[in-house]
C-alpha cells in the first residue's frame, strides 16, 4: 500500500507532536481512550516532576477504582498532594471527604472482597497483601478541622462551590466558631459568581435574620435568581412565600406553578404541597386524581407529611368512599417513621380491625410506642392491654405505670382504673385509701364517669344517711351532665336498693332519663316498673315499649320478656309468632327459660312449624343449664323414645338432677319408673 506525501507528511506531524507532549498530557490522552493504567503510570511521571494537576487526576483514578483497586484513602494522599501545590479543586474534594467522611468503598473490589479472596489463597499471610493493596487503610475518619482547612483554601481562590459550603460551616460552626457575618461574607461571594445554591443561601440569610436583619424582599430577589436557574429548594422557598403572602403579596398561582415545577423533579416538599393545592383547588384547577398522585410521590420518598396527608386522604374519603384499609397502610407507614398520633391510631386499627386484619399483638405494640413518647390515651390503652392479657402477658404492675402515665396526661379514666383496681385489690395489695385517693382525684376533674365511680366506691364504704346524701350529689352532678350511668344509679338510689325509703315517683325520672339516653339495663328496669301490679304507675304499653327498646338493644332477659307479651297479649296485641322470634333471641344468648319455651313451641308447632329436633336441642341446652322443667321434659322423651332414642339411664340421670332441686315431678317420675329418687 502506497501513502501520499501528504498522509506521509501528516503522521510524522504526529509522531512528532506526541514526542513533544508532557507526560501529564499524554496520560490524559490515554484516559480518554479508557487506557487508565497507561494513564496512571504517565502522571505519576508528571506528580514527579512536581505538576499539581497530575496529583489530582491520580486521586481521581483512586477514587473512581479506573486502573487500580478503588480507595478513598489513597485518593486523599494525592489530593492533599496536590491540594498542597495550591490545586484548588483537590483543595476542594478532599477537604468534602474530610468534612463527611468515608467508608469503605462497595462494589466488586472493595476492601472486603481482597480480603476474603486473599485469605482463601493466602491463608496467614493474606493481612499483608491486603496492606499492600490498601496501604492508607480502607476509610477515612471525618476531620472538620481539616475540613475547613482545604475548603477555605478552596473558597479563597475564588471556588463559588467552596465558598457556599464554607458559607455552611461558619453559620453551623462547623471546624470553626459559629460566625453569621462571615457566612454572609461567603454566600455573597458565590452569589456574586452566579452560583445558585449560593444565590439560594443568601436568600436564606435574609429570610431568616441570621448575619443580617430579616429582609423578605431582598430574600425574595436571591430566591428567584437560584430559582430562575433551576434551584429547587429555591422554587419551594420562593413558592412559599408566594403562597403565605411574605414581601410581594399572596400570588397562589405563582406558588403553584414553582411548586409544579421543582415536582417535576420528583422534590418531596414540591410534591406534597402542589398535592395539597390540588386537592383543594388552591391556586390551580382542584384534582383530587393528580393531587393523590403527587401526595403518594412524596411518601414513597418517605416525606411523613405526604405520609400523613395520604393516611388522611383515604381515611375522610376526599371526593369518594373512603378507603380504610389504604388509609391503615399509610397510617402504619407514618407510625414507622415516628409520628406518634399515627402510631396510636395504627394500635387503634388494629385493635378493631379498621383496614387491617384484626391482631391484638400489632395493637398492643404500636400502642406502647405511641405511650412510650407520651401519648396518653395511648397508654391508657396499652395499660388495659396489661390488665387483662390482651396481646401482651398480663402484668399488672405494668398495668399501675401504665395508667400513672395515662393520669399525668389528663387522663381521668386511668384514675378511675387506678382506683377500682386498689379498692378490690385485683393483681395488687388492696388498699382503700390509695383506692379512695384516686377515684377523688378522678372525680374532681369534673368527670361524669369518674364522678359515678366514686360515689360507688363511697357506697361501699359506708351506707349512712350523711354518705348517701354525699353520693347521691355527686350522681346528680354527673347525671345533669348527661352521663347516663349515673341517672341510673340515682335512680336506683331512689329506689332504697342502697338503704333508705323507696321512692318509685322519685326513681322513674331518672331511670328515664338514662333509658333515653340508651341505657339498656335503665330500660329494662323501667319495663319492669311499669308492669309492677304493686307500683301506682302500672302501664302495661308503657312497660311493653320499653321492655321492646331493651330487647332490640340485645338484652336476654328484656327479650324474653317481650316475647312473653306477644304470648300473652300483655301491652301488645297477641301475637304468637313474634313471641317465639323473642323466644329465639333470648335462647340464642343463652337464656334458659327462653330456650325451654321455645322447645315447647316448636314441639308442638306453635306459630311457628313443628321440628322434634330442633326442641329437642333446645330443651338439651336448657336442660344443660340446670333447669329443672327441661331436664324433666328431656327425661320424660329419653323414656317414651319421642324423637330420641329411648334410654331410661339416660332419663334417670336427668331426673335425678332436677329431683335435686326439689322438682317434685321428677320425684314422681322416678318413684314410677321405680328409680332411686337421689343418686348417691
Amino acid at each position: 500500500m502506497r501513502l501520499s506525501a501528504r498522509s506521509l507528511l501528516q503522521r510524522l506531524r504526529s509522531a512528532f507532536a506526541s514526542t513533544r507532549a508532557s507526560p501529564l498530557e499524554r496520560g490524559m490522552a490515554a484516559y480518554e481512550r479508557g487506557r487508565y493504567l497507561e494513564a496512571l503510570k504517565l502522571c505519576k511521571v508528571a506528580s514527579q516532576a512536581g505538576d499539581p494537576e497530575a496529583s489530582f487526576q491520580i486521586g481521581m483514578l483512586y477514587a473512581k477504582g479506573q486502573g487500580v483497586a478503588g480507595s478513598i484513602p489513597d485518593a486523599v494522599v494525592w489530593y492533599e498532594h496536590a491540594a498542597q501545590l495550591g490545586h484548588t479543586e483537590a483543595q476542594f474534594q478532599v477537604g468534602l471527604i474530610f468534612l463527611y467522611g468515608a467508608n469503605a468503598m462497595p462494589g466488586p473490589n472493595r476492601p472486603e472482597t481482597w480480603r476474603q479472596s486473599s485469605t482463601v489463597r493466602l491463608g496467614d499471610k493474606a493481612s499483608n497483601v491486603h496492606d499492600l493493596v490498601f496501604p492508607h487503610g480502607t476509610s477515612v475518619a471525618r476531620d472538620v478541622d481539616a475540613a475547613f482547612r482545604w475548603i477555605s483554601a478552596a473558597a479563597e481562590a475564588g471556588k463559588a462551590e467552596a465558598q457556599t459550603i464554607l458559607g455552611n460551616m461558619y453559620s453551623e460552626g462547623q471546624g470553626c466558631a459559629r460566625d453569621y457575618a462571615a457566612a454572609l461574607r461567603w454566600y455573597q461571594a458565590a452569589a456574586d459568581q452566579k452560583f445558585a445554591p449560593g444565590e439560594f443561601a443568601l436568600g436564606d440569610v435574609y429570610y431568616q435574620g441570621r448575619g443580617a436583619p430579616v429582609d423578605f424582599d431582598r430574600a425574595a430577589v436571591w430566591y428567584r435568581k437560584a430559582a430562575d436557574q433551576e434551584h429547587l429548594r429555591a422554587k419551594v422557598a420562593l413558592a412559599f412565600m408566594k403562597l403565605k403572602g411574605t414581601s410581594t403579596g399572596e400570588d397562589h398561582a405563582e406558588a403553584a406553578r414553582l411548586f409544579q415545577s421543582a415536582a417535576a423533579h420528583d422534590d418531596p416538599i414540591a410534591l406534597y404541597n402542589i398535592g395539597l393545592l390540588r386537592w383543594n383547588g388552591d391556586g390551580i384547577a382542584k384534582d383530587l386524581d393528580r393531587a393523590e398522585t403527587a401526595l403518594r410521590k412524596a411518601a414513597r420518598k418517605d416525606y411523613l407529611p405526604a405520609i400523613q396527608a395520604l393516611a388522611e386522604f383515604y381515611s375522610h374519603g376526599a371526593g369518594a368512599e373512603p378507603d380504610l384499609r389504604e388509609a391503615a397502610i399509610w397510617y402504619e407507614k407514618a407510625a414507622e417513621c415516628g409520628d406518634v398520633q399515627a402510631q396510636f391510631f395504627t394500635g387503634r386499627f388494629y385493635a378493631t380491625g379498621t383496614g387491617v386484619a384484626p391482631n391484638i399483638r400489632h395493637a398492643a405494640k404500636w400502642f406502647q410506642r405511641a405511650a412510650e413518647k407520651g401519648h396518653a390515651t395511648a397508654a391508657f390503652n396499652i395499660a388495659i392491654f396489661y390488665l387483662n392479657g390482651s396481646g401482651v402477658e398480663r402484668n399488672v404492675q405494668a398495668a399501675i405505670k401504665w395508667f400513672e402515665r395515662a393520669s399525668e396526661g389528663g387522663i381521668s379514666a386511668a384514675q378511675v382504673q387506678l382506683g377500682r383496681l386498689y379498692s378490690v385489690g385485683n393483681g395488687v395489695q388492696r388498699d382503700q385509701k390509695l383506692a379512695a385517693e384516686w377515684l377523688s382525684k378522678a372525680a374532681i376533674s369534673g368527670d361524669p364517669d369518674a364522678k359515678t365511680a366514686y360515689a360507688l366506691f363511697l357506697l361501699n364504704q359506708d351506707s349512712s344517711v350523711e354518705r348517701l346524701a354525699s353520693v347521691g350529689s355527686l350522681l346528680t352532678e354527673a347525671a345533669e351532665g348527661g352521663h347516663a350511668p349515673a341517672a341510673f344509679h340515682l335512680g336506683a338510689l331512689q329506689m332504697g336498693k342502697f338503704g333508705g325509703i323507696a321512692d318509685v315517683r322519685s326513681a322513674i325520672p331518672w331511670f328515664t332519663r338514662a333509658a333515653n339516653a340508651g341505657h339498656v339495663e335503665a330500660q329494662y328496669t323501667l319495663a319492669l316498673l311499669y308492669s309492677d301490679p304493686k307500683h301506682a304507675v302500672r302501664d302495661a304499653k308503657t312497660s311493653a315499649s320499653w321492655m321492646a327498646k331493651a330487647a332490640r338493644a340485645g338484652n336476654p332477659a328484656a327479650q324474653f320478656q317481650l316475647a312473653v307479651m306477644y304470648c300473652t297479649g300483655t301491652g301488645v296485641p297477641q301475637d304468637l309468632a313474634k313471641g317465639v322470634s323473642w323466644y329465639e333471641a333470648a335462647a340464642e344468648q343463652g337464656h334458659s327459660v327462653a330456650q325451654y319455651n321455645l322447645a315447647v313451641m316448636l314441639g308442638k308447632g306453635q306459630a311457628c312449624e313443628a321440628d322434634s329436633k330442633k326442641a329437642l336441642e333446645w330443651l338439651q341446652r336448657a336442660a344443660g343449664q340446670g333447669m329443672p322443667e327441661a331436664q324433666v321434659a328431656l327425661g320424660d322423651a329419653l323414656i317414651s323414645g319421642n324423637g330420641i332414642a329411648q334410654d331410661r339411664d339416660g332419663a334417670v340421670q336427668w331426673y335425678q338432677q332436677a329431683a335435686r332441686q326439689s322438682n317434685e315431678t321428677a320425684a314422681r317420675r322416678l318413684q314410677s319408673i321405680g328409680a332411686t329418687p337421689i343418686d348417691t
